[in-house]
C-alpha cells in the first residue's frame, strides 16, 4: 500500500474463518431475494451516503481521509474485531453506526455505497453482495482473489452498469503518473521498452507474521498482491497494453515462522511489443536506487529510447516525485561522437559512463502558457529555476488516495466511469494471480491461461 496506514492488529485466522462464514451465508441470503434497485444520491444535499466495510488498517486510513472530503457521508462502519469497529466509529466525523455482519449493512436503504477494505480473500463475496443490494462500490485493490472470481465479477457488474464499481489504485489519480502518462503519449522519452518497479520493506517480518492473515496463502495474494499490484498497474498503462506472459521466482527464505506466502519475489512481465517490466519485492532491505537514493521503498523507473522517468507516488508524509532524464537520439549521439578529436573506431559517445542530472517533471500549474500575466511567467520562471536547483521540488495539490475518493463520489453523483475502474481491476488481479502462478510452478505463464481457468464465465468458487 502506498501510503502508511496506522499501525492496526492484523485479523487472525480465526477471525478471517468468521469472514469467510458470513461471506457465504450473505451469498445464500442475496440469491435467494431479487435484486434491488439501485441506490441513488439524495438530491437535496447532492451527497453520498455510504458505509465502510472493513475498519482495519487500510480502512481506518481511509477514514481519516474521508474525513476532509466533501460530498460524502459515513452513516456505518463494520468489522468483526470490536477494537477495530470502536475505533473507526469514533475517528470518523459523521459518528456513523457500528455493525459486526457487513450483511446489516447491506440491508440499510440510506446506504448508498460502501467502501470495501477487508482482507483480499473477501473482496470477491462483498463487492458481489454490495452489486446486488443495489449499491455503488469502491474496492481495494486487489480486486478479486481466484481465477473463478475474475470471471463472475466481470458477468456481475456488466449486468448492472448503472452501478459504479472502482479499484482502489490511487496512482491513477496522481497528477505525476498523469503526468508522465502524457510525456510518453507525447514521445517525450521515446518508445518505452521497459519498466522497473520494486518495492522493498525491511518490516516484514515485524507485521506480517502469523497470525496475520497476509502470511497464509489460503488468505493472501502475499507480497504480489499487497504490493506489486500498484506497480504492474502503473506498466500496463504507461506501456499501453496487456503483459503476454509472466515469470519469476519467489522464496521463504528469511522468515521461517509458519508463513507459506514468500518473503520475496522478482517477476518478469513480457508485453506483446517486447517491452518488460522488470519487478522485485524483498523483505530485507528499503533501499531505493532512485532519486539519488534520496527516497526509499517504492518507485517506478520508465525507460525509452530518448529518456527516462524516475516516479513515486507520495505518501501522508512524503511528497510524490518524478524526475526526467534526457538521452541523446542516436543521430545526436553520431553527430556528437564525430566531433571527438580522439574517438575510437565503433566506440560510443554514452559508453562513458557520464550520466545527466535529472530534471523535474512540471505538474500543469507550472508550465508557461501564453495566457499568463507578466507576473504569473516571471513566478513559474523563479519555480522552474528552483526546481533545477534542488531548492523547491514540485508537488500534487491533493495526495491521490483522496483524489480518488473524491472521483468515485463524482462518478456515483454523474455516472462517469472511474479511471480505475472494472477492467483495469481484473486485469491487475489477472496479473497478480497469473504470476503467483508462475513462480510456484516454476515456468512461463501466459496470460490468455485465465480464460480457461475457474470454469471461465460459468461460475464462481464458494467462499
Amino acid at each position: 500500500m502506498p501510503t502508511k496506514a496506522p499501525q492496526t492488529s492484523d485479523v487472525t485466522r480465526r477471525d478471517a474463518v468468521k469472514i469467510a462464514g458470513a461471506a457465504a451465508v450473505a451469498a445464500t441470503v442475496q440469491r435467494a431475494q431479487a435484486a434491488p434497485g439501485i441506490q441513488t444520491v439524495k438530491a437535496a444535499t447532492n451527497v453520498v451516503n455510504y458505509a465502510v466495510i472493513g475498519t482495519g488498517g487500510r480502512g481506518s486510513y481511509h477514514i481519516q481521509h474521508l474525513n476532509g472530503i466533501d460530498g460524502g457521508r459515513c452513516v456505518a462502519v463494520c468489522d468483526i474485531d470490536q477494537t477495530a469497529l470502536s475505533k473507526a466509529m469514533a475517528a470518523s466525523k459523521d459518528k456513523p453506526k457500528g455493525f459486526k455482519d457487513y450483511r446489516e449493512v447491506l440491508a440499510l436503504k440510506d446506504v448508498e455505497a460502501v467502501l470495501i477494505a477487508t482482507p483480499l480473500y473477501v473482496h470477491y463475496p462483498v463487492t458481489r453482495d454490495a452489486l446486488l443490494a443495489g449499491k455503488h462500490v469502491f474496492c481495494e485493490k486487489s480486486l478479486v482473489f481466484t481465477p473463478e472470481e475474475v470471471h463472475a465479477l466481470r458477468k456481475l457488474s456488466k449486468e448492472r452498469p448503472k452501478q459504479v464499481l472502482q479499484t482502489g489504485l490511487q496512482r491513477r489519480y496522481s497528477k505525476f503518473y498523469q503526468t508522465a502518462k502524457q510525456m510518453v503519449e507525447k514521445g517525450l522519452i521515446g518508445k518505452v521498452t521497459h519498466v522497473y518497479a520494486q518495492w522493498h520493506r525491511a518490516s516484514l517480518g515485524r507485521t506480517w507474521v502469523p497470525p496475520s492473515w497476509r502470511a497464509f496463502r489460503k488468505f493472501s495474494g502475499g507480497l504480489t498482491a499487497e504490493l506489486a499490484s500498484h506497480q504492474i498497474d502503473v506498466a500496463d498503462w504507461m506501456i499501453g497494453s496487456h503483459p503476454e506472459f509472466v515469470t519469476g521466482v519467489g522464496g521463504i527464505d528469511v522468515y521461517k515462522d509458519g508463513r507459506d506466502v514468500y518473503d520475496n519475489i522478482q517477476l518478469i512481465f513480457k508485453y506483446p511489443g517486447g517491452q518488460k517490466l522488470m519487478y522485485s519485492s524483498i523483505s530485507t532491505n528499503k533501499h531505493l536506487a532512485l532519486f539519488g537514493s534520496t527516497r526509499t521503498e517504492f518507485g517506478e523507473m520508465l525507460m525509452g529510447t530518448e529518456g527516462t522517468i524516475h516516479i513515486t507516488v507520495g505518501t501522508d508524509n512524503e511528497p510524490a516525485a518524478a524526475l526526467w532524464f534526457y538521452e541523446p537520439s542516436p543521430k545526436k549521439a553520431e553527430a556528437a561522437k564525430g566531433k571527438e578529436k580522439a574517438a575510437v573506431a565503433n566506440a560510443s559517445l554514452l559508453s562513458t559512463g557520464k550520466g545527466g542530472q535529472g530534471l523535474p517533471v512540471l505538474l500543469e500549474r507550472d508550465l508557461v502558457n501564453a495566457n499568463d500575466s507578466f507576473l504569473q511567467k516571471e513566478l513559474k520562471f523563479a519555480r522552474q529555476w528552483l526546481y533545477r536547483k534542488g531548492i523547491m521540488v514540485p508537488e500534487e495539490d491533493k495526495n491521490p488516495v483522496d483524489i480518488q475518493l473524491e472521483q468515485w463520489f463524482e462518478c456515483i453523483r454523474t455516472g462517469k466511469k472511474p479511471l480505475a475502474d472494472l477492467e483495469v481491476g481484473l486485469e491487475d488481479s489477472t496479473n497478480v494471480i497469473l504470476a503467483n502462478l508462475a513462480m510456484d510452478e516454476g515456468r512461463r505463464v501466459f496470460m490468455n491461461e485465465i480464460d480457461k481457468m475457474g470454469g471461465g464465465a460459468a461460475g464462481v468458487k464458494k467462499v
